[in-house]
């Protein structure tokens, strides 16, 4: 399976080569108008079918990399290094992106993919696809010239063969890891499509909004797999690392979260473009810069640049990445500069009350959050550049940041729906603020009865205030979006006779793309509640004898045995954790330290128990030596359910954006004959 692999790659490579020289040289004599021996059309189709071919080549290359796990080939040395035998097979699955060769590979097969669907939509806009799909060849090109020659996963061991593996690592073997790294790749690499869109789009002068139309879909799928993978990311950490948080701030975190950044920065600024022929530069940029994101989170991770629980060992590829980053990086910049007298706007800011501003100031707080997070994940390398060591910035840094500017965005998500476009009255301010600031205003007052006080014994506490300050905005926006929906709902109603939920229903169907991001926000202003509860965390550690107890907030932990436990593949000690409530017992948990067998390597797994108030949260931190007893940590972390559900509703929200809006005469049919549906119902927030 090797010599077939590493075949199928070379075939891969040849055929990516082709699809860019052909597709270079159809769409130049199409653009010069030259004559030539064969036709610029039937050249442009060979590269076309040249791709989809390669995407054939390169899935085999894959298929041969994942039966070589299966049936243990370990004369491969990347089988050897992140296999074993006892290995159960979801795992095995994981091995294909668990170290820096696979991973690579995936990231090729994955484009792939995303090539192989846009080569077979082309009849869409011929022109148009033909120049992004050549845009995505030069990208394969680069990542199979990788992984034939820099990074190869098929590369055979020297001498003589073991019988058995290294093993995956311990904190792969979850069962997260198993969907995580695709869709945070699906995420990673999806952004390829829109930049070769935006690119191509830029060389051909493409008149109109249409190619923003076009990917729109494109960009909404490619967002949806990098938020899904980041979440899965978090509650990975959440339930393997046993530290009993979900996000710290580390580099490889940092790296996804940049582009995750910028593509929503571009995914709200491009409605300015649809309806107003605005900020047509600025969201070539954002696309441009959402690309090379990846690619620099790519470099982070794969090149070892970093120290990273997620990060690789260092490696020679770093040189082949940042030479490609600034071959892209002048590209852009060379079209841009051609082309620049085609990006000019069709309208200018009216006012800054107005959703348009509303728009930019969102767009400008999402940069400045994602020039802080980048300034902090390179400091540590520019400043062993300058001063020869390492100088790290932890949490602290990002959070004295990154938390206003957070509360802020919330803040512009509640306050962008309220405004119309162009301009606005102050009588209208007034009016569409009334209920989000009672809303707002009502919690600040709750919340300092319930005891979350900015002032404790005379000293400030920036936790409990950023946290009273979260539930108050989210309580504003939630207002204010529900406000939108009820509005809206009540007008169909009062028109159509329906009643509110099938109001509702019509409403959404109408304007699926408004008020599916509607709804994510609403996930978004979930998501922040359930962080904003991470200031009120408590925990306790103790050594438990039999029958010892642990108190934590209304629970009580009583140790009633800790045991040892051995399979092929680790082995493994617990403890058993009787919990009561009230003096009533409610459940067992079993925290467990397990040693896997291959590797020799740890790896802790935690016990939880979540309502939607907080999580209880067990660690298993490992025995006493002169003891022998189990040291039991356990974490009260109030809300952190409620990040999941923040999540759910994203998803939802994103789906409910993707289908299209009904048509007039569609949504007459949805009601009663004798009524007449407006295309859209008057709303005081404008559309």
């Amino acid at each position: 399976m090797a010599t077939f692999g590493s075949f199928a790659l070379l075939i891969a490579l040849a055929l990516a080569a082709y699809n860019l020289l052909a597709g270079t040289i159809a769409l130049r004599l199409i653009a010069t108008g030259q004559p030539a021996r064969i036709s610029p059309e039937r050249l442009a189709d060979t590269a076309r079918r040249a791709g989809i071919a390669g995407f054939v080549a390169i899935t085999g290359a894959a298929f041969a990399l994942v039966w070589s796990v299966f049936t243990n080939d370990f004369s491969i040395t990347y089988i050897l290094e992140h296999s074993n035998r006892a290995l159960p097979a979801p795992y095995k699955f994981a091995a294909l992106w668990s170290g820096q060769e696979g991973s690579l590979l995936l990231w090729a097969w994955l484009l792939g993919i995303y090539g192989f669907v846009l080569r077979l939509t082309h009849k869409t806009d011929v022109k148009l696809y033909a120049y992004a799909g050549t845009i995505l060849a030069g990208v394969q090109v680069f990542f199979l010239a990788v992984v034939n020659f820099a990074a190869p996963p098929f590369a055979l061991m020297k001498g003589a063969i073991p019988d058995d593996g290294n093993g995956l690592n311990p904190l792969l073997q979850y069962p997260e890891m198993v969907i995580h790294p695709p869709m945070l790749y699906l995420g990673y690499v999806g952004f390829t499509v829109p930049f070769a869109f935006a690119l191509g789009a830029l060389m051909m002068r493409y008149p109109g909004e249409k190619w923003i139309k076009i990917t729109r879909g494109w960009t909404m799928v490619t967002w949806l797999f990098l938020t899904v993978g980041i979440f899965l990311g978090m509650h990975w950490a959440y339930a393997v690392l046993g530290w009993g948080g979900y996000w710290g701030w580390d580099p490889v975190e940092n790296a996804s979260f940049m582009p995750w950044l910028t593509g929503t920065a571009f995914l709200h600024s491009v409605m300015m473009q649809e309806k107003k022929g605005m900020m047509k530069s600025w969201n070539v940029w954002l696309i441009f810069t959402t690309f090379l994101l990846t690619l620099l989170g790519t470099l982070l991770t794969r090149a070892g640049l970093v120290s990273s629980v997620h990060a690789f060992a260092q490696s020679s590829i770093g040189t082949w990445f940042t030479v490609f980053m600034g071959v892209v990086l002048a590209v852009c910049i060379f079209t841009y500069i051609l082309q620049r007298a085609h990006l000019k706007s069709d309208h200018h800011l009216e006012s800054l009350v107005s959703r348009e501003s509303s728009f930019l100031f969102n767009n400008l707080v999402l940069l400045a959050a994602c020039f802080v997070i980048l300034w902090g994940t390179l400091f540590p390398i520019l400043s062993e550049y300058v001063q020869g060591n390492k100088v790290t910035v932890g949490p602290p840094f990002y959070n004295r940041v990154a938390v206003p500017i957070g509360i802020f965005l919330l803040f512009l998500t509640g306050v962008g729906p309220l405004l119309p476009w162009r301009a606005t009255s102050l009588r209208a301010i007034r009016r569409n603020f009334v209920v989000p600031s009672i809303a707002l205003w009502g919690t600040v007052i709750v919340g300092l009865a319930v005891g979350i006080q900015p002032w404790k014994n005379g000293v400030f506490d920036t936790g409990n205030f950023y946290a009273l300050v979260a539930f108050a905005m989210s309580a504003g926006v939630l207002a204010a979006i529900l406000s939108e929906f009820l509005r809206g709902a009540g007008v169909i109603s009062r028109q159509t006779g329906r009643n509110l939920f099938t109001a509702m229903y019509l409403l959404i169907r109408r304007n699926t793309r408004r008020y599916g991001g509607y709804i994510i926000h609403i996930g978004v202003v979930i998501v922040v509640v359930g962080l904003a509860g991470a200031a009120f965390n408590r925990s306790q550690e103790s050594e438990l004898a039999l029958h010892d107890k642990l108190a934590i907030g209304p629970y009580t932990l009583e140790c009633v045995g800790f045991t040892q436990d051995s399979n092929p593949n680790y082995n493994s000690e617990y403890a058993l954790l009787d919990v009561y409530k009230g003096g009533t017992k409610q459940f067992q948990m079993s925290p467990e330290k397990r040693v896997y067998l291959a590797s020799d390597q740890p790896q802790t797994m935690v016990a939880i128990h979540s309502v939607p108030g907080w999580d209880l949260y067990v660690v298993y931190e490992g025995s006493n030596p002169d003891t022998g007893q189990p040291i039991i940590k356990a974490f009260l972390n109030p809300l952190v359910s409620w990040i999941w559900a923040g999540v759910v509703i994203i998803v939802f929200g994103t789906f409910v954006a993707l289908v299209p809006s009904l048509t007039p005469s569609t949504a007459a049919l949805r009601v009663p004959a004798t009524r007449t549906v407006p295309a859209e119902p008057v709303l005081k927030g404008g559309d």
